[in-house]
């Protein structure tokens, strides 16, 4: 039910890009590069310029704040988020979080990247975006979650966020999953949350992050529902 509801849910992603999506993205391999590639460069409707996979962060900072506000002991916070695409999670956090933070975004679309940084910059027809603490930071690299090394050494985030991207990356097979989930925790401080966005049930992903998540605490807390769908957030944490 969960997989038939995301392919079900999958065209209202494409809301906000100028023109549809010239292949059917249901039927498409979500791992493929190329694919994300020409969706992350169709023109944007309207004056929002990014693009939200399942939701953006306005519907998640009540989740988030209250972490950053409980590892205020490393300042500022280290953050990544891992297949960031164009998502509002990034420039939500750095524009709007009341605690210093030091976001880093990462996607295996140059595209992506691209985009962000002028974005970051001003481009895009925005204003510069105005960090919410005077010590924060915002980056954005290109990069292969599924490979993390040449982005970071081990234990360094104390916050990892994955909104869609275990989703996208298993349609390409599991093993790739269990790639990425082992790369974040691997760059993972000890004492840190990885936190999955995803619309897939509890009763599939939890064994899937049970057992690749050794050592680890793994919870799940529901989000929404956003415009008519339930949500999970998926929280695999160290020991505080």
């Amino acid at each position: 039910m969960a997989a038939l509801r995301r392919m079900l849910h999958l065209p209202s992603l494409m809301m906000g890009m100028c023109h549809p999506f010239p292949d059917s993205l249901a039927g498409s391999c979500l791992a493929d590069r190329c694919l994300w590639d020409r969706l992350h460069a169709q023109p944007r409707l309207g004056t929002v310029p990014t693009f939200d996979w399942f939701f953006g962060y306005e519907e998640v900072q009540g989740l988030l704040l209250p972490l950053l506000q409980e590892a205020r002991a490393a300042s500022p916070l280290r953050v990544l988020d891992v297949g960031c695409g164009t998502s509002s999670l990034c420039t939500g956090l750095y524009t709007k979080s009341p605690h210093p933070v030091d976001v880093l975004g990462v996607d295996f679309s140059p595209v992506a990247v691209a985009y962000m940084n002028s974005l970051l910059e001003g481009g895009q027809g925005q204003t510069p975006l105005c960090p919410g603490h005077p010590a924060s930071s915002l980056h954005f690299m290109h990069a292969d979650a599924q490979n993390l090394g040449s982005v970071a050494s081990s234990g360094s985030f104390q916050l990892l966020l994955d909104k869609g991207t275990w989703d996208a990356v298993a349609r390409g097979g599991l093993p790739r999953a269990y790639q990425l989930l082992s790369e974040c925790l691997r760059v993972l401080n000890p004492q840190g949350t990885l936190i999955q966005f995803s619309d897939e049930d509890p009763d599939v992903r939890l064994p899937c992050l049970e057992q690749g998540s050794c050592g680890w605490a793994v919870t799940v807390q529901e989000l929404g529902p956003f415009k008519g769908i339930t949500y999970f957030a998926y929280l695999i944490q160290g020991c505080h």
